[in-house]
């Protein structure tokens, strides 16, 4: 995937990637190193991620990150600035589903914490400390990944669609408070893509999602990869606190 675009519009920056030890991060990732970034990969699942990055080619680096400990998130960043002085492009990708094709009365409050700890806090806190980083610089991409689920609600996912809603919020409101400094914070959300945290969850409610998209499948990881890119890229300079749709035709505003 990391040789579709061979255009360097990344050369010599540095990114970090969460969730990139498979599915989109590893999409984005990848797709990043092809364009000419260092790119970190970061993810809790420490074994798939150094094997992520020892397939990956010589600028690419692994670290295991637990995105809801703001120790661990400050101590990842504080370690990339010491090695490259720099910060240029943030994506959090990390996430999981938590409990679907079911419904409040059936999802336990435990389960619906860990969704929102994991999906919402884990944003907020990779957002804030990559800030601290690009400040200095007046320069740095940040793209969190939403989800249609945010905007619209799917039945049977409240724990993910409040978090994804969560996530949504964030981006419009960081976005406005540092819209004046050369740093764009946006967010993606796509409707269902055919990941390893989709192949985990329910057929049913996974039909539910894909059968609202007018286009009648399901996004492509290169597809995602490619607008994310974008947004992420010097390119998109006056795009702020936006939530960008990737949806097939399901979101239509």
């Amino acid at each position: 995937m990391h040789n579709i675009s061979n255009n360097n519009r990344f050369k010599d920056q540095v990114a970090v990637v969460t969730g990139a030890a498979s599915g989109l991060g590893l999409a984005i990732a990848l797709r990043l190193l092809g364009e000419g970034a260092i790119v970190w990969f970061w993810d809790q699942n420490d074994t798939l991620v150094r094997k992520a990055v020892s397939e990956a080619g010589p600028n690419a680096h692994a670290l295991a990150v637990d995105i809801t400990n703001e120790a661990a998130v400050a101590a990842g960043f504080a370690n990339i600035i010491e090695k490259h002085l720099r910060l240029d492009v943030f994506v959090n990708s990390a996430g999981i589903v938590g409990p679907n094709n079911r419904r409040i009365i059936d999802t336990p409050a435990e389960s619906y914490q860990q969704v929102i700890q994991i999906n919402l806090l884990g944003s907020f806190l990779t957002a804030k400390h990559a800030l601290l980083h690009m400040q200095p610089r007046n320069y740095g991409r940040i793209l969190l990944i939403a989800s249609i689920a945010g905007k619209e609600g799917n039945a049977g996912m409240c724990a993910y669609s409040s978090a994804k809603a969560g996530v949504i919020g964030l981006v419009k409101s960081v976005g406005k408070e540092f819209a004046e400094s050369g740093i764009t914070v946006n967010g993606l959300a796509p409707a269902v893509i055919r990941t390893p945290m989709v192949e985990t969850m329910d057929p049913a409610q996974v039909k539910y999602m894909t059968d609202k998209i007018p286009m009648k499948r399901c996004a492509t990881l290169a597809e995602v990869a490619s607008l994310a890119c974008w947004i992420i890229s010097p390119e998109a300079s006056f795009n702020t606190a936006f939530i960008f749709d990737l949806s097939g035709g399901r979101a239509v505003y």
